[in-house]
């Protein structure tokens, strides 16, 4: 934990850096295949810095997110002895991938994007696609779909409300995606419903 603690704090204090944008680029990147802390700490700290520019930076996060999506899809697909099961193994993540295989094979997309938006790493998820061979068109648009939710939200509390979000976000960051993701899901049944 206090390895973790380190590197969270090392995230952040790019925010006071003029190398914030790239920094932030390269973490959501990185998160995506390997990297333990989420980017949404460096995110938050932008968006509170910056705030005009709170979409702008999760739309770097989000494109970051999802170009090392692919490749830890290509990790899953192409090399998971080597590589991929040593990340899986030391984020204690077979009983998700496991999961993620069960929501894709009873959901199909819609399991796929409940994996993207859920709280789960996003790295299990993304190894775990190229593991199983998702479709790589409908994993790259449910992870387009489920990274910019993500963000996009984040980004938007903090630009609405500004500094007095931050602790209200880092304390129930979890539950708040899973109300998303449940209001989400409801969306898509309604449309089920009443279009077909």
């Amino acid at each position: 934990m206090k390895i973790v603690k380190k590197l969270y704090d090392w995230v952040l204090h790019w925010a006071e850096t003029p190398y914030g944008v790239p920094a932030l680029f390269i973490l959501a990147f990185a998160e995506s295949s390997f990297f333990p802390v989420p980017p949404d700490v460096l995110l938050i700290a932008l968006c509170l810095s910056i705030n005009r520019k709170a979409f702008y930076f999760a739309l770097i996060c989000m494109i970051g997110s999802v170009i090392g999506g692919i490749v830890g899809y290509a990790i899953g697909f192409y090399g998971y002895e080597t590589i991929g099961r040593p990340i899986v193994d030391f984020y204690h993540g077979q009983a998700v991938m496991d999961a993620i295989k069960l929501k894709y094979d009873e959901h199909g997309f819609l399991g796929i994007l409940i994996a993207a938006i859920t709280p789960i790493p996003y790295k299990i998820f993304t190894i775990a696609s190229g593991v199983f061979k998702f479709d790589f068109t409908l994993f790259t648009a449910a992870s387009i779909i489920g990274r910019s939710t993500r963000f996009f939200v984040v980004a938007a509390m903090i630009w609405k409300f500004g500094p007095p979000i931050r602790a209200f976000i880092d304390k129930y960051f979890n539950l708040l995606m899973w109300a998303f993701m449940v209001l989400l899901i409801g969306g898509f049944i309604l449309v089920k419903y009443v279009f077909h």
